[in-house]
């Protein structure tokens, strides 16, 4: 079912293509150009606390506490027909129970890269590059193995195509050439086949040979890229992020989702709250459950995150 959804989704986006590519076909309006000023510089920082103390609790419990730091910088460039638009997402955080070691609750690196020309009023020949990653190595709750780790994985993003932005708060990336990249560093995951590489060779018995897992899985196919923002009420923010890909090589109604929606409350300069969702659907990633000290494996599966805090924020441009 969630295939199906996903693959009407694109459908749906490619068509908004085309009525795009038709538009702008026979577009006429002469652009002026921008004299203001070229660079805009600019970010937002975040941290978020939560904490639980218990003292003759008859209900039981954990003293608790977490700590998730946010931070979001860009810089923008448009002038003439040229615009040129560079952000840097990164996100950690580390929770603490009772009795039981430091442990990381979120970790997220994110760089995009977008060139755009200016085609009509609202539509840009545009050329993009995205990474997403993590800072630090991740391990099961018993520490005896390694999960993910720095570019393991990694995912990187190539496209050209059409951007159309009819206001600020709408952008909506259109590329029928991609290149998508899935990276993992380390030699060990990539033998386990982690994160949809080819993993490692096996022998005449049937034992894994070490070391020849492929590290780089390469796919090429079509993208969509939605971003929305909105101020829906008066110091309540709203983003929305998007992401299609279906691979033209194998299987391409199998699309690949990253679904990312933030609301910010701003309470004053400093105080705020958050909530996150993020929703991830890859047919090429397996998720795996532990039941009864035995793995057992799911294949593809939606991926589900939520983050709800309150802390300081500050804003800077």
């Amino acid at each position: 079912m969630i295939r199906s959804i996903l693959t009407n989704a694109f459908i749906s986006f490619i068509l908004l293509v085309s009525a795009g590519a038709s538009a702008f076909a026979q577009a006429t309006t002469p652009v002026v150009a921008d004299t203001t000023k070229a660079w805009d510089f600019g970010g937002t920082g975040t941290i978020n606390f939560s904490q639980v103390s218990l003292s003759n609790w008859a209900a039981g419990g954990q003293n608790s506490l977490s700590v998730l730091g946010i931070a979001n910088v860009f810089a923008k460039y448009a002038k003439g027909h040229n615009t040129w638009h560079n952000s840097l997402d990164l996100t950690y955080g580390t929770l603490k129970l009772e009795k039981q070691r430091l442990q990381k609750s979120d970790d997220k690196l994110e760089l995009n890269f977008k060139y755009g020309h200016r085609a009509s009023e609202d539509w840009f020949y545009t050329a993009q590059v995205n990474v997403k990653t993590q800072l630090t190595p991740t391990y099961t709750p018993s520490r005896d193995s390694m999960l993910s780790d720095f570019f393991a994985p990694a995912f990187a993003l190539a496209s050209i195509g059409m951007d159309y932005k009819p206001n600020e708060k709408l952008s909506v990336f259109i590329s029928p050439f991609t290149g998508k990249f899935t990276i993992v560093g380390k030699q060990r995951l990539a033998d386990l086949g982690a994160f949809g590489v080819k993993p490692a060779e096996r022998n005449i018995l049937g034992e894994p040979i070490p070391g020849t897992g492929e590290r780089l899985r390469e796919e090429f196919g079509g993208y969509v890229n939605i971003r929305y923002r909105e101020e829906i009420m008066q110091n309540i923010i709203f983003q929305s992020k998007l992401d299609l890909f279906s691979n033209y090589l194998h299987n391409p109604k199998n699309v690949d989702m990253n679904w990312e929606n933030l609301i910010n409350f701003k309470v004053n300069k400093l105080v705020s709250a958050s909530l996150f969702v993020h929703m991830i659907y890859d047919d090429d990633i397996n998720i795996d459950r532990v039941e009864n000290d035995e793995t057992v494996k799911l294949g593809p599966r939606l991926q589900l995150k939520e983050t709800l805090g309150i802390g300081i924020s500050y804003s800077f441009k």
